[in-house]
């Protein structure tokens, strides 16, 4: 349908339309947002519970663009008002929990974890949150787990929705556009966009709103359908509507899961589940007896609060523990959500909402304001925590020294995206997981003191990922696309050396039940034709020690072969480690002493790997003589300055100058004149 010769005007006296209340909506958002409490708190119990943004994200579409379209059809569109009650419906709620999570992370935060909160509240109430944490994202940054605002990228989507949309469906309205096909186009661009770079950017297809948008488009073509063909009448195509978008939305909190190219292809289960839902009507079977109980309509109309008090606390009761929290605990932090939620709305919103004083939209800016410069002034430390002692920022500088790939130059080989450094003849590749990585500031070193001297290096590389065909990580869906691509390049002649290494004691030195230490090594297994050989209890270590001698050995007889063997890790070498004391109560942070044991088991497992290195014609490069002496090893300098970023990685400061073990597979001698 096109739009009308003489479209009523965009003036600032329109007044909005709104759609009919409709509570099996509320129903909808109901079930969006018990999947995502459920998944936040108990992840083991609905995997896929992450789509409930999803949904949201379709409803959102749906009742914005049915409000827009519905106001150019009436007296017109108010970009003042619409706004105004965008703000009035958001901010309040979202002040509160700013400010609680702001107030408590005063309190309990260390500094290095107050400045972040404080980038963080300043992205949430700049509705940037979505960058800020895209920005974030890699191997390093802290556990999603311990920042108490994450959750706030999707809102920070849906304002930039509410942004972009209004003026251009106004621009359209005014052009006489067919308003069907600007939301065909926009949701085409963006599914594109999404489906394109989900395995190349994942974090950026998660992330960027031109890459979600397509969902808010789905809602937002189910609106202008409902606005210009009439609705299938009640009966049967109702009922399928209904049970097929439920049918939906569950196979997708039952099949997709966070490993999965997500949300790429998969997306389309929640998006789709949730157009069926709401295309159904009011009286589609299940909309009606199930989306339309009062108990699911309570819990939608506090969804809003819900959603945003329920990842801080859950956030906090994990920062407090230091580790997951018991399930009391965090059912716990689930029942507390329920109560402040239901409290927000009641007391808060509802005033709010209903307020025609113009004084309280503006108060609720300035508040907005307010809280972006006081996220600013925490994060560039003008205002502390209450946490102040000046040896924290020590080791909180330590855990943020990570230089990787700085000071190099991304190429492309034969299809693999690699670090490059260097312009010397020799081309060498060094292949593995991070634990090659941190030496990147040695060659970036090398480029400024002996830049004569420095070979052609490339890094293939990828976080957790070691470098032995048939190893599969359970929780990485890119190691082993990255580690054939790798490996293709170490055996072709694009390299005359190739260096392998990795934390070769994250894998291999714990082959034992693990404990609860040692869990999270127990994802990988050797894949041995159909068998898969755990390596911890399983065998797949002593296989796939076998299959890297194997490769290297068949290596060695075309071209130079670097072992890389492993510097010592786990407890007593992290900066982490020597915090002391409960952030309720009075915190310290010790001063490392020089040195800490070499763990018995990684002796033996460097012995091995030396071992393997000799036997296959390997060069050695040992760390150890540089790092250790009788089996004690240096974690900090006389100062107490820590040299490891964390438990199991050096950082850039100490590498640059004291990482020589690595010159050798680095340089070549300049000829002698």
């Amino acid at each position: 349908m096109t739009t009308p010769s003489s479209p009523p005007p965009l003036t600032e006296h329109a007044h909005l339309v709104h759609p009919k209340y409709r509570p099996d909506i509320d129903g909808l958002r109901a079930v969006a947002v018990l999947s995502v409490l459920a998944y936040h708190a108990f992840p083991q119990w609905i995997k896929g519970g992450f789509i409930g943004v999803d949904i949201f994200f379709v409803i959102s579409g749906f009742l914005i663009t049915t409000i827009i379209l519905g106001s150019f059809q009436g007296d017109g569109f108010s970009y003042r008002e619409f706004y105004a009650r965008r703000v009035k419906r958001i901010f309040p709620a979202l002040a509160l929990v700013l400010l609680a999570t702001m107030a408590f992370g005063w309190f309990a935060l260390l500094p290095h974890e107050w400045e972040q909160l404080g980038k963080h509240v300043a992205a949430g109430a700049g509705f940037v949150s979505n960058f800020a944490f895209w920005s974030e994202a890699g191997y390093f940054d802290n556990a999603a787990e311990t920042k108490p605002l994450l959750h706030l990228w999707s809102l920070a989507i849906e304002e930039q929705f509410y942004i972009f949309w209004p003026v251009l469906l106004g621009l359209a309205w005014k052009r006489k556009w067919r308003m069907l096909t600007v939301l065909g186009t926009v949701a085409a661009m963006s599914f594109l966009l999404n489906v394109t770079t989900i395995h190349s950017h994942r974090t950026a297809a998660f992330y960027s709103p031109l890459s979600r948008f397509w969902e808010l488009m789905i809602g937002g073509m189910l609106a202008y359908a409902r606005l210009h063909r009439p609705p299938p009448k009640p009966g049967w195509t109702r009922h399928a509507q209904s049970i097929a978008g439920l049918v939906l939305i569950i196979l997708g909190l039952c099949y997709i899961r966070g490993g999965k190219a997500f949300p790429g292809f998969w997306a389309i289960l929640p998006s789709v589940g949730a157009f069926f839902c709401i295309a159904a009507g009011p009286s589609g079977v299940l909309n009606r007896y199930v989306l339309a109980s009062k108990p699911m309509v309570w819990v939608g109309l506090i969804s809003y609060p819900l959603y945003l008090w329920h990842w801080p606390l859950l956030a906090y009761a994990r920062i407090l523990e230091g580790k997951l929290p018991s399930d009391g605990i965090r059912a716990l932090m689930l029942v507390a959500s329920f109560v402040l939620a239901w409290l927000t709305y009641r007391f808060v919103e509802r005033y709010t909402r209903r307020s025609e004083n113009p004084t309280v939209t503006a108060g609720l800016v300035a508040v907005m304001v307010g809280f972006v410069v006081l996220g600013m002034l925490a994060t560039t430390r003008y205002y502390v925590g209450r946490h102040s002692d000046p040896y924290f920022n020590k080791t909180a500088a330590a855990a943020k020294d990570w230089a990787y790939p700085d000071g190099m130059s991304p190429i492309n080989v034969d299809g693999e995206v690699l670090q490059q450094i260097g312009h010397g003849k020799r081309r060498v590749l060094f292949f593995g997981d991070s634990h090659i990585e941190q030496y990147g500031p040695r060659a970036v070193e090398l480029s400024k003191i002996a830049p004569n001297t420095l070979d052609s290096l490339s890094f293939s590389t990828w976080g957790a990922c070691p470098p032995i065909p048939n190893v599969v990580d359970e929780q990485n869906n890119l190691c082993a696309q990255r580690r054939d691509g790798g490996m293709r390049l170490a055996v072709s002649d694009k390299f005359d050396a190739v260096v392998f290494g990795a934390c070769w004691n994250c894998y291999f030195s714990v082959t034992d039940k693990p404990t609860a230490e040692d869990a999270a090594a127990d994802r990988y297994y050797y894949l041995d034709g159909k068998n898969k050989r755990r390596f911890m209890g399983g065998g797949g270590a002593d296989f796939a020690l076998n299959t890297l001698e194997t490769v290297m050995t068949a290596l060695s007889k075309h071209k130079q072969v670097y072992l890389l063997l492993d510097n010592p890790v786990g407890d007593g070498f992290g900066p982490e480690e020597f915090v002391k004391g409960g952030r309720l109560g009075n915190m310290t942070v010790g001063r490392m002493s020089p040195t800490a044991p070499w763990a018995p088991k990684q002796k033996a497992l460097h012995e091995r790997m030396r071992q393997i290195a000799q036997r296959s014609g390997a060069i050695v490069i040992d760390p150890i003589p540089t790092l250790c002496e009788k089996d004690q090893c240096i974690r900090a300098d006389a100062d107490a300055t820590p040299i490891y970023k964390d438990a199991g990685h050096l950082r850039a400061e100490y590498v640059r100058t004291h990482a020589t073990y690595m010159d050798p597979a680095m340089t070549t001698p300049a000829p002698a004149r």
